[in-house]
């Protein structure tokens, strides 16, 4: 067969399932690129053909319709990427889109008798999500709902047009009506158990204060990953955290791996998220004792979470991060936000600890008791990791189950 994957980041979360199909199918791929000497690439062998947005988002375009604007032209990008490509030979028997940014919005008409597979990440709601989760952060504008309507408008029109979809976790899966959630499969995109494993020789070397630290899984390190530093992922929570940690643990050591940008939500007024909420308390903290390591190369990244004694995760009701299952099969004890995403992989005191997601005292108490017991807190990480291997298991089960969805979808 061949097989058609749609994905602004490629491979996103298609990484695994691409690599498996490519084995004994013809595998491409589109992608979007803003440099226009960009055209195509490989990625592990899969060909990689690069879109190029025609124009900018129009300035002054009405604010209700900028988000579809966006999407829109970047549908057209696509859908003139895959003209090109089929007027090359290229007719897939299945295509399988992340509808997000708009790419796939058109794909069925250049070629309609492909089968259309979507991956459903998030649909949007005004109240008893992500939006307005956060007192500290509420959008008043009473146009709200009509935006977050509007919003959604992108995904009403990609599910329409789909045979089939795919969403990694049950909560996720719930946020969509039920005439998308009817064709809609939950598997998640898969946890490598097998190279995201604890390592008790894990070390890493760090200069401070004018000398080289050696750390090892002997030392006590609170770990704290997000793509960037942003309230969405509660890193205003976890800072406010950190004066009691790091009072009540004189010996502990606070790894924070993110960067400075906006993965999710607004932008502060002025500066960056990080600077604004590490600059609440730094007056409060022991700083040579809180390491800020940006965004990392993957090898380091496991190095760090490798290390972990206890490792925070914090969400609003919204998509679920891979890093957190992630650190789970590294054995690292989880402290979590008692939010609704958490619920199906946090059994509280088992597989990790809950705590109320805008509590930063009750964060402190409980990563404070976890480091008071270390083998407690090694026996929940021991059971975080037992519990990925059963239910994420990248080769064992998800990925298996990915492609019987590709074959089933592919029937119908």
């Amino acid at each position: 067969m061949q097989i058609l994957f749609i994905h602004q980041n490629f491979p996103g979360q298609f990484k695994h399932i691409a690599q498996a199909l490519k084995a004994n199918h013809q595998v491409v791929a589109i992608a979007c690129s803003t440099d226009r000497k960009v055209v195509q690439q490989e990625w592990l062998d899969i060909p990689v053909h690069y879109y190029h947005p025609s124009q900018g988002s129009t300035t002054g375009v009405h604010p209700w319709a900028a988000d579809f604007e966006t999407k829109l032209i970047r549908a057209q990008g696509a859908f003139i990427k895959a003209q090109e490509l089929k007027a090359q030979g290229l007719m897939p028997d299945i295509i399988v889109a992340h509808p997000g940014w708009g790419e796939s919005l058109f794909i069925k008409q250049v070629w309609p008798t492909a089968k259309l597979g979507l991956y459903g990440e998030f649909f949007y709601h005004a109240e008893g999500g992500d939006v307005n989760f956060d007192p500290e952060f509420i959008d008043s504008d009473p146009s709200l709902s009509c935006r977050i309507a509007l919003k959604n408008t992108i995904n009403h029109l990609h599910f329409h047009e789909a045979e089939a979809s795919i969403s990694p976790t049950q909560w996720q899966a719930s946020t969509y009506p039920e005439t998308i959630r009817n064709k809609m499969s939950v598997i998640h995109d898969g946890i490598d158990t097998d190279l995201l494993k604890p390592n008790p020789d894990a070390f890493i070397s760090l200069k401070v204060g004018g000398q080289v630290l050696r750390f090892t899984r002997d030392d006590e390190i609170i770990t704290f990953v997000n793509r960037n530093l942003e309230p969405y992922r509660g890193y205003h929570i976890f800072m406010r955290s950190l004066p009691a940690i790091l009072a009540a643990r004189p010996k502990a050591h606070v790894f924070i791996v993110g960067g400075d940008g906006v993965s999710y939500g607004g932008k502060p007024a002025s500066g960056t998220w990080k600077e604004k909420f590490f600059d609440e308390v730094k007056d409060q903290l022991d700083v040579q004792r809180v390491h800020f390591f940006g965004s990392l190369e993957y090898a380091a990244y496991i190095t760090v979470m490798q290390l972990s004694k206890v490792h925070v995760y914090l969400t609003y009701p919204f998509v679920l991060s891979w890093s957190l299952m992630e650190a789970m099969s590294m054995g690292a004890c989880v402290v979590a936000s008692d939010t609704a995403p958490l619920h199906e992989v946090i059994i509280d005191n088992m597989t990790g600890r809950l705590v109320n997601f805008f509590d930063s005292q009750a964060l402190a108490n409980s990563v404070i008791q976890l480091l008071q017991y270390p083998e407690h807190a090694k026996i929940i990480g021991q059971n975080a990791r037992n519990f990925v291997i059963d239910h994420y298991d990248l080769q064992r089960v998800c990925l298996p189950r990915q492609l019987q969805w590709i074959e089933h979808l592919s029937k119908q």
